[in-house]
């Protein structure tokens, strides 16, 4: 049985009180009347567990865009020539304009978003100066 479905039955079948239940389960009060308010609107689907993806994303690229950074990626990887974030961002405000967004958040190679230059190799840097200092 969910946590939901045990703190609507304290709260509707057992008639405990909101606070006292929200104690005893370890949920916020607010949490147990939204579910309360959920329950009486939604009926045994209050119980079902919810998505917690956001409904829009404002700042997100079109999908238009995402095709055409893909096309540039495989275009000038395929001509041998330099496809990270700052040249197809240099290619796209060729084309039609600045972006609003910075370069680093233009879908990586595999089209997923995220940035494609590797990881900064700072911490790296400084574990190699730690080692090298105690060698001395």
């Amino acid at each position: 049985m969910s946590k939901a479905r045990l703190v609507i039955t304290a709260v509707t079948a057992e008639k405990r009180p909101v606070r006292e239940v929200a104690r005893t389960y370890g949920v916020a009060r607010s949490w147990v009347y939204a579910l309360l308010a959920r329950y009486q609107a939604e009926g045994e689907g209050a119980f079902e567990p919810r998505s917690r993806r956001p409904k829009t994303s404002p700042s997100a690229i079109s999908d238009r865009t995402v095709e055409l950074i893909i096309e540039l990626r495989k275009e000038l990887a395929g001509q041998g020539l330099d496809a990270g974030p700052d040249t197809i961002c240099w290619h796209l405000q060729a084309m039609r304009g600045p972006d609003r967004r910075p370069a680093s958040n233009l879908p990586g190679p595999g089209g997923d978003g995220g940035p494609s230059r590797s990881p900064s190799k700072r911490f790296g840097d400084r574990l190699l100066r730690a080692a090298a200092s105690a060698d001395r």
